[in-house]
């Protein structure tokens, strides 16, 4: 039987799978671009994500410890919330987003979650605001800007665009609130498989068999979709979810906002896109306010 983390652990190990989440998760573009290439959307890509992560996480856990599979009927509620309410809702409006305003303005509108991540905290577990929190929360949302470049001018908006970006920020900050709840009484692995057993099922309803099945029709893209469930939805959600189990919810989300800059740094080895002095600066700025929560 999967045991419970304790929130008295030590931290240090707790930080590290969440900066590695974050990595990871930044580092989607590899898939998401050659996906797109073949003839992806963006609404077959959460599909593959939700789908695909909860046929993996099922098989695995299926013949490793089928104890993940027992929980009780009541808490199924947190599990709808991880699943359905943050991970499918939040790329559902991330995704919608993007279509109307620019790729900054999306990605800088997302990072919001952080702060409403602490906000929740401080409201429901009475997690203190410290000024070591404020300060690096300023500096990673500043970061964030910086790195999407938003100072250089390649924000566009609309106030539908807004409203859909924080929307995702919000929902996106809802996985940290409902995992704690989840938390409180199972392991990280048991929250990750249910939190997929809702999101798979769920996100169907965007499914469109026939234009999936056309762009899944070369080995290539099999092993891009397979990339993209495993090592940028599968396996940062388990150490997300397992530094979560022991730091607080704000601290976390605060921390995992050093995808973006990871991003950044994809695009630069992997696409030879431009390392920017304001990108570079984000970066510092990012790091910055994690080095601040240690």
């Amino acid at each position: 039987m999967e045991k419970r983390e304790k929130k008295t652990a030590p931290k240090g190990g707790a930080y590290a799978s969440i900066l590695a989440a974050a990595v990871l998760w930044g580092m989607i573009g590899l898939w998401n671009r050659g996906l797109m290439a073949g003839g992806f959307t963006p609404t077959d890509i959460v599909v593959v994500r939700n789908f695909g992560g909860m046929l993996l996480l099922s098989a695995v856990f299926a013949i490793r410890d089928r104890s993940v599979f027992r929980v009780r009927r009541e808490h199924l509620k947190y599990f709808f919330g991880t699943g359905v309410v943050s991970v499918l809702l939040f790329t559902v409006c991330y995704f919608s987003c993007q279509r109307i305003c620019s790729l900054a303005a999306a990605s800088v509108l997302l990072y919001t979650a952080p702060s409403f991540v602490v906000v929740l905290s401080a409201v429901l577990w009475h997690e203190p605001v410290t000024k070591k929190k404020l300060l690096a929360l300023a500096l990673t949302l500043l970061g964030c800007a910086l790195v999407c470049g938003v100072f250089a001018g390649d924000v566009a908006v609309t106030a539908g665009g807004v409203a859909l970006g924080l929307g995702a920020g919000f929902f996106y900050a809802l996985y940290s609130v409902f995992g704690r709840y989840a938390l409180a009484h199972y392991g990280p692995m048991t929250v990750t498989v249910w939190t997929f057993l809702f999101a798979g099922p769920a996100s169907l309803v965007l499914l469109r068999p026939g234009r999936l099945a056309a762009a899944l029709q070369s080995p290539r893209q099999w092993l891009l979709a397979l990339g993209l469930v495993v090592f940028s939805t599968v396996a940062p959600y388990i150490l997300y979810t397992r530094g979560l189990a022991r730091v607080e919810a704000g601290r976390a989300s605060i921390a995992a906002s050093l995808e973006p800059a990871a991003a950044a740094l994809v695009g630069v080895l992997a696409f030879g896109e431009p390392l920017t002095p304001a990108a570079v600066a984000g970066i510092l700025c990012v790091l910055a306010g994690v080095y601040i929560l240690r």
